[in-house]
């Protein structure tokens, strides 16, 4: 679409960039979000992150990374969501039959699974949190992700070996 040897990081093309590829961007955030405004947000924080980024990225893969950034952040923000949801369901019990030593070692066990999924190679995080937060199955990760299966079940394996060994079984 736009010509092998340009700098990301002038603002001219910056801008034909983010012509070309904003409403894109904002219909795969909304289709994912189904939530416009929320679409419109994440969509900024994707070029702003591109921005700030401009010159570590190639100029000839400028599309893929601007999606990925933007299926990170949704991920990141299903997670987030699936937190603060935990939260409040703890906070909400009228009455606690739980003791205070439980209460603590519960969240100290929330605080490391946190951790370690943001630890885990960005690939492996992706995978993870699409099968065990958004609760998709392997063949449709392989989809989205335009990967096969087998590279799916790869992924997962990798990071369940590591979320094991720095949690215990998951």
């Amino acid at each position: 679409m736009f010509k092998d040897n340009r700098n990301i990081c002038h603002s001219k093309t910056f801008e034909k960039i983010y012509k070309a590829y904003a409403k894109d961007i904002r219909r795969f955030l909304f289709f994912k979000t189904q939530d416009i405004e929320r679409a419109e947000d994440l969509m900024q924080d994707v070029f702003i992150k591109l921005w700030n980024n401009c010159s570590n990225v190639d100029y000839n893969k400028v599309k893929s990374y601007i999606f990925s950034i933007a299926n990170n952040m949704f991920l990141n923000e299903v997670k987030h969501q699936k937190v603060v949801q935990n939260f409040n369901k703890q906070h909400k019990k009228e009455s606690s039959n739980e003791s205070p030593e439980f209460i603590l070692l519960e969240k100290e066990f929330m605080e490391k699974l946190e951790a370690t999924i943001d630890s885990l190679p960005e690939k492996q995080r992706e995978v993870f949190l699409m099968n065990r937060i958004e609760k998709k199955k392997y063949k449709e990760i392989a989809e989205q992700l335009n990967i096969s299966v087998k590279a799916v079940e790869k992924r997962m394996h990798q990071a369940l070996i590591i979320m094991r060994k720095e949690i215990g079984n998951v």
